[in-house]
């Protein structure tokens, strides 16, 4: 019997440091998210980066949390429970950090009799951080706890149709009645270490403004590309003319080179150029979480608008949209009806 677990990213149980602090212990202790060896990473986290981060991380979640919860949470169920609908083999939903565990997940899965699951990360761009340490933490887990289990991985979908159609309609519809001065595509960051590191030629990626338009096997799992590209399909099924957008990067530690450019440096110089109202998308999120409802509706916003900006629009993401839930009821019946 077939199944399908969706996986997102998490959330602490609550916006206080009690409850942030071990959330981000098990986010930060991953080798995937700070691919350090375990004992350097452990003296980072435990011993600087967590001693103050939970307090401020919490005063931030704080700011988004709303009476059912965490919003990534409660969106990412609401969009759940519209999938359920439509289609007819069982569906469950995981956390990769966070009490919603994946184990739990393949376990609701495995109680139903399901065993073959379609393995659904809700990122659209591959990435270590994201991707990379869902599926190898459910392959750890299936042979340990359910060996006659088998997966079947979604792939990044950046490129395919109806995620591009459903994020370009979803976007126009936001961006309706707002005559915007530019529309920014702010993609979540990662170290550049990150990109060389999942290069399967280990060769081609150098990060250097070609490489990402030169056609190479290393595509297939490269951040960079994948967010380059999504930004092209969708510009140009919205025919936004060159010169009206750009694409840059949120969400860096300090310490090494992430990807550039950075998304606050670029939208506190906006203005300065004649940006006056100003359109921001986050697509490496399929819903609402801290990065997109705080850092960039509030903080990017505020920022903006300190430097002499005067409207802001930060567009939503799909969430439990109906187009962006068919879309993944599709690929679920593609699935279930593959005899492979």
């Amino acid at each position: 019997m077939k199944g399908v677990l969706l996986v997102n990213l998490g959330s602490p149980e609550s916006p206080t440091p009690k409850d942030v602090k071990p959330y981000l212990d098990e986010f930060l202790m991953d080798k995937y998210v700070i691919d350090v060896p375990y004992l350097l990473r452990a003296f980072l986290v435990r011993g600087i980066i967590l001693r103050k981060r939970p307090e401020k991380s919490a005063e931030a979640y704080a700011k988004i949390w709303t009476k059912e919860g965490s919003p990534l949470i409660v969106l990412s169920k609401k969009m759940h429970e519209k999938v359920k609908k439509l289609v007819d083999i069982p569906v469950a939903l995981s956390m990769r950090y966070g009490s919603m565990t994946i184990l739990k997940g393949l376990q609701e899965l495995h109680d139903k009799g399901v065993t073959e699951v379609m393995l659904f990360p809700l990122y659209p761009q591959h990435a270590m951080a994201s991707t990379t340490t869902i599926l190898v933490l459910a392959e750890e887990l299936r042979a340990k706890h359910f060996p006659n289990m088998k997966f079947t991985n979604v792939p990044a979908f950046y490129n395919k149709p109806g995620y591009v159609e459903a994020l370009a309609n979803s976007m126009k519809r936001h961006l309706e009645g707002f005559e915007y001065d530019h529309l920014l595509f702010s993609y979540h960051g990662i170290p550049e270490r990150h990109i060389r590191k999942t290069d399967v030629t280990k060769s081609h990626c150098k990060i250097d403004g070609s490489c990402c338009n030169t056609p190479s096997p290393a595509h297939e799992f490269c951040y960079r590309h994948q967010c380059y590209e999504t930004t092209k399909q969708v510009v140009k099924l919205l025919g936004i003319p060159e010169g009206k957008y750009s694409q840059t990067f949120q969400s860096r530690l300090a310490g090494d080179k992430w990807l550039t450019p950075y998304t606050d440096v670029e939208i506190n110089k906006m203005p300065e150029k004649g940006i006056k109202k100003l359109a921001v998308v986050t697509p490496a999120f399929v819903a609402d979480c801290l990065e997109t409802l705080e850092e960039i509706a509030m903080e990017a916003n505020h920022q903006f608008k300190e430097h002499g900006g005067e409207e802001f629009l930060a567009i939503p993401c799909m969430n439990d949209e109906d187009e962006w839930c068919a879309v993944v009821a599709k690929w679920i019946e593609e699935f279930k009806e593959d005899k492979k």
